[in-house]
């Protein structure tokens, strides 16, 4: 169905069964992208716009200068999304702020162990 290994593909769909979202409950678009990718971009309607319409979540994917692609990556935002709402993970954005959070302290710890600590006398 999509550009991908057939193993990322079953995951998929694995993934999309577990959260209740059948392709008959997508209504998929195409648009055109902008950004990079040159001139295939422009002239291409390679972005996809996702609408899961029970929940009413959209989703739009321009990552990739390839529509089956960017289709794949629709999908796998709008679990991403759908997860978020219903209470299942972490959204992508909470995920990456607590990882720099996690960083932050890494350094700061780090830092202070590299001060030589001073007795008071």
């Amino acid at each position: 169905m999509f550009p991908v290994s057939p193993l990322k593909n079953q995951a998929l769909s694995a993934r999309m069964a577990r959260l209740g979202i059948r392709d008959a409950d997508l209504k998929e678009s195409f648009v055109r992208s902008g950004g990079n990718g040159g001139q295939n971009v422009n002239k291409v309607a390679s972005c996809v716009v996702l609408v899961h319409e029970p929940s009413g979540l959209a989703v739009k994917c321009q990552k990739d200068r390839s529509q089956g692609m960017n289709r794949f990556f629709a999908r796998r935002l709008l679990c991403d999304r759908v997860e978020a709402a219903q209470g299942l993970g972490q959204d992508p954005q909470s995920r990456k702020a607590a990882k720099l959070r996690k960083q932050k302290e890494r350094r700061a710890r780090r830092a202070r162990e590299k001060i030589p600590q001073t007795s008071k006398t």
